[in-house]
């Protein structure tokens, strides 16, 4: 029988402790909603249309439903044990589980993970405002459109000023719940992106000018290409990968129990949302979907209002990976802090370590996001690696070796479901991206 999860996560706190203002703010439930869905619905979603064109409708819209839930499953493994700890991280739960080497692999995987994903971003970003070239083909940023090609609206300048006069400013806040509203307004800008890609999908429907879709994928090279089948379910685990943000969003909360129906009804809510743009975005570009699908958008129609349509979509879902940066930075600065620096006090009431950690981490990311060119090839290698292991692998762990009791029989079993289908699904992916490389290599 599992254990009681009622008892107080930390003592109490004396009137003039640095930490008590006794009715000191709480996070809403409805500001933990919005921070964790802009946690999930981040860069992955640009990437979901491509996975549907590699697995078919039917076989992403399985997967997108069954990685949703598996890892619905695994953050409420991760509070649960968590609750009858002692710990208030990620890594706290890891190190009470497996002493101090686990608490620093899930500190490295985290920041890997949130480090990862906000060069993503600045890609994508960059992308839009800038162009891409792939494959001889030039697609044009809105930037170029509108103002014609120059060296100030290059994709170093673009990114360098949104850097310094959009992400700094942001990344200063020391409270997450300082972000809801950015997070809200994030949140409702990705809603907006999925209403007028289904509207341009719908319009194109009447028109008769949709590709066909696959309904499951074509297997034409026998083992090979059924083996690559596999590369397309890291990105959708990346996309539904939230795990890193669970315990900061979860301890602002009165009861951080709540964070586990916080966490349900954001799954709920992306995995429509990724399912419903997979799909629309699919029907719309069919073969010649790109890896980030945004680049697409610069397709010239055959009205002023689809045109305009295009640019609305790219410029809502830039503005939106801006405002989702700072939350994955909330949780990158803090792990790396915990990593560096674990008996200091608080990171919020020490300047020094805190400016100290935020420019350098920032410099970082804008030199990732200008040497690596192509967002694919990143969410194949931080899915089935990183990002596995922070949204499945570790929590299972967690779980199977239960040092405080409270896992019952089910959760063991998928624990032990869940470990296996990740490391099995990783292994796979992780070899077909090798041989693939190998054999362009040796072309």
């Amino acid at each position: 029988m599992s254990p009681a999860i009622k008892a107080p996560l930390l003592p109490n706190q004396e009137p003039s402790s640095s930490l008590s203002s006794s009715s000191e703010s709480h996070g809403s439930f409805a500001g933990a909603v919005f921070n964790i869905s802009t946690s999930i619905v981040g860069a992955g979603i640009m990437s979901i249309p491509a996975a549907f064109k590699v697995l078919g409708v039917i076989p992403s819209i399985s997967i997108i439903l069954i990685i949703a839930w598996l890892s619905n499953v695994s953050a409420g493994f991760l509070m649960k044990s968590t609750l009858v700890g002692e710990s208030t991280t990620y890594a706290g739960v890891m190190k009470d589980s497996f002493g101090k080497p686990g608490a620093v692999a899930a500190t490295i995987v985290s920041m890997v993970v949130t480090f990862g994903s906000m060069i993503t971003f600045s890609i994508i970003i960059g992308d839009v405002l800038s162009g891409n070239e792939k494959d001889g083909i030039v697609h044009l940023g809105l930037l170029q459109e509108w103002f014609g090609s120059h060296w100030w609206n290059t994709r170093f300048f673009g990114l360098l000023f949104i850097f310094v006069f959009l992400f700094f400013p942001l990344v200063l806040c020391r409270r997450v719940e300082r972000l809801a509203f950015s997070s809200a307004i994030s949140f409702l800008l990705a809603l907006l992106f999925v209403v007028i890609s289904s509207v341009l999908a719908i319009i194109a429907i009447v028109q008769g000018k949709t590709k066909t879709p696959r309904l499951f994928p074509e297997l034409k090279d026998g083992g090979l290409s059924f083996f690559s089948l596999f590369t397309a379910c890291p990105v959708i685990v990346i996309a539904l990968t939230f795990h890193f943000n669970v315990h900061p969003v979860g301890f602002e909360l009165k009861d951080p129990l709540d964070v586990l129906s916080a966490t349900r009804v954001s799954v709920i809510l992306c995995a429509t949302i990724y399912s419903a743009t997979g799909l629309f975005c699919y029907l719309l570009f069919g073969d010649s979907t790109m890896t980030d699908v945004l680049i697409n958008f610069d397709q010239s129609t055959n009205s002023s209002i689809g045109s305009l349509l295009n640019d609305i979509v790219r410029v809502i879902y830039a503005i939106h990976l801006m405002l989702v940066f700072p939350l994955f930075n909330f949780s990158l600065r803090a792990n790396l802090d915990e990593l560096l620096f674990p008996m200091k006090l608080s990171l919020v009431e020490d300047n020094k370590r805190f400016f100290g950690l935020t420019f350098p981490l920032l410099i970082s990311c804008f030199l990732g996001a200008i040497a690596i060119p192509d967002i694919w090839y990143l969410f194949q290698f931080l899915g089935s690696t990183f990002t596995v292991s922070i949204a499945f692998i570790f929590p299972a762990a967690i779980v199977l070796r239960n040092v405080n009791g409270f896992s019952a029989l089910r959760d063991k079993i998928v624990a032990s479901v869940m470990l296996v289908l990740a490391v099995a699904t990783s292994i796979i992916a992780i070899s077909t991206n090798i041989y693939t490389f190998t054999a362009k290599e040796e072309i």
